[in-house]
């Protein structure tokens, strides 16, 4: 029973992340962020995918999300942290050579929850086995919400 208390915990303290690291897929579009200028290697700096409007809604969301939960503060900083782990991981996949939508498994599912757990620390301390909990089933999440989102047109693949 104690670890589905975790898990409830665990799900309960990311949810402005998860929400955030979602809210591009449905409200972005428009102008990149990298406003389409590339890095030293020629390659966009993070590509057609990341777009302003895509990540002030992430932050937006987000932020709503910690406001309903009770925790405008956290829910900010977990949001801002999950939209710059997204961007970071979109600047290490050009890097790599990946194209915009290219899979790149870890780096996909915990780049933004790994920021948003960073920059949410200094406010908010969970349990350790809250982290690991949250750590452990966002890679399920993460998958489960992109193929929902192949269901619904709102992504091309998994």
């Amino acid at each position: 029973m104690a670890s589905i208390t975790v898990l409830k915990e665990a799900l309960w303290f990311v949810l402005p992340a998860y929400f955030a690291n979602a809210s591009p897929v449905i409200f972005g579009g428009g102008a990149p962020i990298d406003c389409g200028r590339t890095w030293r290697d020629g390659r966009p700096i993070f590509g057609s995918n990341k777009t302003i409007r895509g990540f002030a809604a992430g932050i937006l969301v987000g932020t709503l999300v910690g406001i309903l939960q009770g925790r405008p503060l956290s829910g900010f900083l977990l949001a801002l942290g999950a939209m710059i782990g997204d961007l970071t991981g979109s600047f290490l996949k050009r890097r790599l050579g990946l194209k915009p939508g290219q899979q790149a498994p870890i780096l996909d599912q915990l780049g933004f929850l790994l920021f948003a757990l960073v920059l949410t620390l200094p406010v908010e301390r969970p349990s350790t086995n809250v982290v690991l909990a949250a750590v452990l089933i966002t890679p399920l999440a993460h998958v489960a919400s992109n193929a929902v989102a192949v269901v619904l047109g709102l992504k091309r693949g998994l």
